[in-house]
């Protein structure tokens, strides 16, 4: 004990290091290229702060935030194509556009005047009074002319209208127009239909009537009308008009439908006269040898004749053999003049003159045309149409409706700038062929 050695137990414990003070910054540890704390791999610690004062050796440097995977953009879809467009069924009449539908107008009937005045009545009543009674009355009054509105418009909605005109038609002779309603809608009907053909120029004096029209179904009505004059009928629509329900009110729209219609002028009976030097009993035929159906004369056969004109009966009475020689028959061409030169005064009649010389004209030539004749219709203005038997009439009656008179001086002026188009036409072609020949 006293020689001064030390136990075991009295070992002294060794020096205890120093703590590093807060001014004295650790070495920066190598990062392993596989740090999770870098973006990248291999990338270089982040750079320390300026300053470290005031923070504790505990404390971890700050980290990046790990930057998150983008996300995968997905790839965009390509557009649609457009869907083929539905066939369209040829038996389903067109619907109507919206240009088609037309504005609504409202008319009031003598009804509904009546119907207003009484309404008006007892709304002065009810607010005078203030009776409840009244007020009630007037609701109901009220909610009638609503219901009617409503009723009406469902009625005229959908509603598409087609006109059938006749192929030809004639001053003085009745034709039938008719007129085709269709209903588009599914399962609503329209009551009380009442559509009106209207012309330019002409009061609207023809209507149908349609007293039920089905859901998606059509009705057929028409009406007759008598042409007063010649010409051109332009149909320039329709006007479609109902008083379903109650008939206090009429609510009507206008609908584009262009067509035209040419009107003949009137024939008369003509009895045409026979013409000079034709044989009697063939009205108009020019006679000499050919080869119709009538015999024209017999006379002794001769070498080069037919063996099927051989007149064996003839023949048998004589002593030589008979041949026949028929007719041949030709018409001849017929030329009306119509004179369509308008006077510069023009007299008041002219225009009722005119239509009389168009009147006769045509008669004229509807009679030649059923004897057989050819007849070339021509104007005073160099106008000119052709008809015969195989053509019909047709030609000459359409020609004739649609001409009218010309004034003199316009004509003049025309028919000089059409003698200057000839002569500027020659003279070019005559210089082509100058310039071929050289």
């Amino acid at each position: 004990m006293g020689d001064g050695k030390q136990l075991d137990g009295d070992r002294p414990s060794p020096p205890r290091e120093e703590l590093p003070s807060a001014d004295v910054l650790p070495e920066a540890r190598p990062v392993a290229e596989s740090d999770p704390t870098l973006g990248e791999a291999g990338g270089e610690a982040p750079a320390a702060p300026p300053s470290l004062a005031g923070v504790s050796m505990f404390d971890e440097p700050a980290r990046e935030p790990p930057k998150l995977p983008k996300k995968k953009e997905k790839p965009r879809e390509a557009p649609a194509a457009p869907a083929p467009p539905k066939p369209v069924k040829r038996d389903e009449p067109p619907v109507a556009t919206k240009r088609q539908r037309g504005a609504r107008r409202l008319k009031f009937t003598r009804e509904g005047k009546y119907y207003l005045g009484i309404t008006l009545g007892v709304g002065f009543a009810a607010i005078n009074t203030g009776n409840n009674l009244l007020y009630l009355l007037l609701g109901m009054l009220l909610s009638l002319i609503v219901v009617s509105g409503v009723m009406s418009e469902l009625s005229l909605r959908n509603l598409t209208v087609t006109r059938r005109l006749p192929l030809r038609a004639q001053v003085g002779r009745p034709h039938l127009v008719e007129i085709e309603v269709f209903n588009h809608k599914g399962k609503i009907p329209s009551y009380a239909i009442e559509v009106e053909d209207l012309r330019a120029g002409q009061p609207a004096d023809k209507r149908c009537f349609f007293l039920k029209i089905s859901p998606s179904s059509a009705q057929v009505a028409a009406y007759r009308r008598t042409p007063a004059r010649r010409g051109r009928d332009h149909h320039t629509g329709f006007r479609i008009a109902t008083r379903f329900p109650f008939g206090l009110f009429e609510k009507s729209r206008e609908v584009m439908a262009p067509g035209d219609l040419i009107i003949y002028p009137a024939v008369d009976p003509v009895r045409l006269p026979i013409d000079v030097g034709t044989k009697p009993g063939h009205s108009g035929r020019l006679v000499g040898r050919g080869g119709g159906d009538d015999i024209y004369t017999v006379r002794p056969r001769r070498d080069g004749d037919d063996p099927r004109d051989i007149y064996w009966r003839k023949s048998a009475i004589t002593s030589q053999l008979v041949v026949r020689e028929r007719t041949r028959e030709a018409r001849p061409d017929v030329e009306l003049v119509l004179d369509v030169i308008r006077p510069a005064p023009e007299p008041d009649e002219h225009a009722a003159q005119f239509e009389r010389r168009v009147r006769e004209v045509a008669s004229r030539a509807v009679a030649h045309l059923k004897r057989g004749d050819t007849v070339v219709v021509r104007t005073t203005a160099s106008h000119r149409v052709l008809a015969d038997r195989t053509v019909g009439a047709d030609p000459v009656l359409r020609f004739l409706a649609l001409v009218e008179t010309v004034d003199a001086a316009t004509l003049a002026a025309k028919r000089l700038e059409e003698a200057d188009g000839l002569a500027g036409s020659a003279a070019r072609r005559n210089g082509a062929e100058r310039a071929r020949v050289a």
